[in-house]
């Protein structure tokens, strides 16, 4: 029996999940998790097979959780499982040490495909996936601007492209505005841009938000 632990904040979304996984008879959700910090609490006093990690969570963000994650658990397995298109965020997530990433619209079929290919120590991703992955091998190897920021400097640029202000991001991640201004700074330094009108058309046409 192939024993998964869910972690997302939104209780539907953790019912809807564990009613595909338990179509198959031979995995089953042990535990749930709301948030990061309860996700590590739970790995730190039981054993699981297979990970479901939502990407964005209040408190801990789902890369933070997986970093800390892959150092206490280095071989356990995990799924990103998230709302955010592939061409955000798959390249580092999985450069992070996921074993899969999964977009929220995937078939419910893929999900248990991916469950049963990362627990036999494999990775899973999406054929569209694999084809972005391919391509970038082919492409010259300098570093796009956006390459150069921390995983939290890029999660705040994808957020300043979506239009969202500094409050709502601060919110949405659960920082204080005073920190997200300061990431903010950081960006428009190491892209060389000037505003967030510069950064919302850099975003928008590099493909990083919708």
């Amino acid at each position: 029996m192939i024993k998964v632990i869910i972690a997302d904040d939104h209780p539907i979304v953790r019912a809807g999940l564990k009613q595909i996984i338990m179509e198959d008879p031979a995995i089953t959700v042990a535990d749930e998790a709301s948030n990061g910090a309860e996700l590590l609490n739970y790995l730190r006093g039981q054993a699981y097979d297979v990970v479901l990690l939502d990407l964005t969570m209040p408190g801990m963000d789902g890369l933070d959780v997986l970093k800390q994650l892959k150092i206490e658990k280095p071989h356990l397995p995990v799924i990103i499982l998230t709302i955010h298109p592939e061409a955000q965020y798959a390249l580092r997530i999985l450069k992070a040490g996921a074993s899969g990433y999964l977009t929220k619209e995937s078939a419910a079929e893929e999900l248990i495909k991916a469950i049963r290919k990362v627990h036999r120590s494999g990775k899973y991703i999406s054929p569209s996936l694999a084809e972005k992955i391919a391509f970038a091998l082919d492409e010259d190897t300098t570093k796009l601007p956006h390459e150069a920021l921390s995983d939290r400097e890029y999660q705040v640029l994808c957020l300043i492209g979506q239009g969202r202000t500094v409050s709502q991001i601060a919110d949405d991640l659960a920082l204080s505005v005073k920190t997200v201004s300061t990431y903010r700074t950081r960006i428009l330094e190491k892209m060389h841009l000037e505003n967030n009108a510069e950064l919302i058309h850099y975003a928008v046409q590099s493909g990083l938000v919708d």
